[in-house]
């Protein structure tokens, strides 16, 4: 890995646009060419309107598919396919399935998701249809598609079929590069970040970028993590509240914001981790919190969010109400997906001339 004297900022900034500028930061050798469709370099979008304050949103929406997931994915199915194996595997909410099912294709490699019946918003299963991807359907929620992959790869042994979930390292190491782009935006860390946090590999990603920055000698002060989760689906706030030492789940998790309807993450120790070094702390909102903010950002901002990426917002409003952040400190608030993913929630919730 690079020392200070070794990486250059300003050499960055001169690469190609996205994750892959950002190589001499990703553990893989030169010799591997990425399968990318030129994600990262996302939006930073400084917010007035809907806040105010020193308020940023990482707009991850820009994306090929319209969330996060791509960075993670560049980098694991470029991985997938230097092993030489046939196809790809994972459970999903919805953004994995839509991304996993790009790259594949973008790879020549076959993709099965496997997806909780009823549980995918419409946006996101068209795409994961519309690459050509094979979907499986399971009764129950997330957590129960996510226990159909492990059977299907550990137990089956199914060797031709990569698991690409958050509990791969490869993803992770991709999604970690949004830490290095908020760096390379603002000049410096945020005081805070403010993560959705689902299957809560995000959150653990990106503290370990900031990280390795600050390990490198690149950036001089950490920023504090804050995972947000909705009420109705918050296995970590619960966990963290009750100080408990093993995860408390939610058997059936409910929220509007389905991308976080997750009640057994699989990265829950490392995002506990994440906040505890970083002397953050989790926080839950309401459904209706989460729908305000996602129309607040729309109507006074013009970026327009998933209900699960309205969270960080909401997320920021309950934190300054209850005293945990000050107005004149710098947040980063994550937005992890594009509304185009889910349409319903929009007519549903957004009437005509609201």
């Amino acid at each position: 890995m690079p020392s200070n004297t070794e990486f250059d900022w300003s050499i960055a900034r001169r690469r190609r646009f996205g994750v892959w500028r950002y190589r001499e930061l990703l553990p893989l050798h030169n010799d591997i060419e990425p399968v990318t469709l030129c994600e990262g370099g996302t939006p930073l979008i400084k917010i007035s309107r809907a806040m105010n304050g020193n308020v940023f949103v990482k707009f991850e929406g820009a994306n090929p598919t319209g969330s996060f997931k791509d960075r993670g994915m560049t980098v694991g199915i470029t991985i997938a396919k230097s092993l030489g194996v046939e196809g790809v595997i994972v459970a999903s909410t919805g953004n994995t399935a839509a991304s996993a099912a790009a790259y594949a294709a973008r790879a020549g490699l076959q993709c099965i998701v496997v997806l909780p019946r009823g549980g995918v918003a419409k946006g996101k299963l068209a795409q994961a249809l519309l690459h050509g991807a094979k979907i499986v359907e399971v009764d129950g929620v997330f957590d129960d598609a996510l226990e159909e992959v492990f059977t299907e790869v550990v137990i089956n042994g199914k060797r031709n079929l990569y698991p690409l979930n958050s509990y791969n390292p490869w993803r992770l190491e991709g999604q970690k590069t949004l830490a290095f782009e908020i760096v390379d935006e603002l000049r410096e860390p945020p005081d805070y970040v403010f993560v959705p946090v689902g299957n809560a590999g995000n959150i653990s990603a990106i503290w370990k970028g900031f990280k390795e920055l600050y390990n490198y000698g690149l950036i001089r002060k950490l920023p504090k993590m804050v995972g947000v989760q909705a009420e109705g689906a918050a296995p970590l706030a619960k966990t963290w509240t009750l100080k408990s030492r093993t995860l408390i789940p939610i058997e059936r998790p409910m929220t509007i914001a389905s991308a976080i309807r997750i009640g057994r993450p699989v990265n829950w120790l490392k995002a506990l981790k994440a906040v505890e070094e970083s002397s953050g702390v989790f926080i839950t909102v309401s459904d209706d919190e989460i729908v305000n903010s996602m129309r607040d950002l729309a109507v006074y901002e013009g970026v327009g969010v998933e209900p699960a990426s309205a969270a960080s917002l909401a997320g920021y409003r309950k934190a300054l109400e209850i005293g945990i952040i000050d107005k004149g400190d710098v947040a980063v608030l994550v937005a992890t997906g594009h509304a185009l993913k889910d349409p319903d929630t929009i007519t549903k919730y957004f009437s005509r001339g609201d």
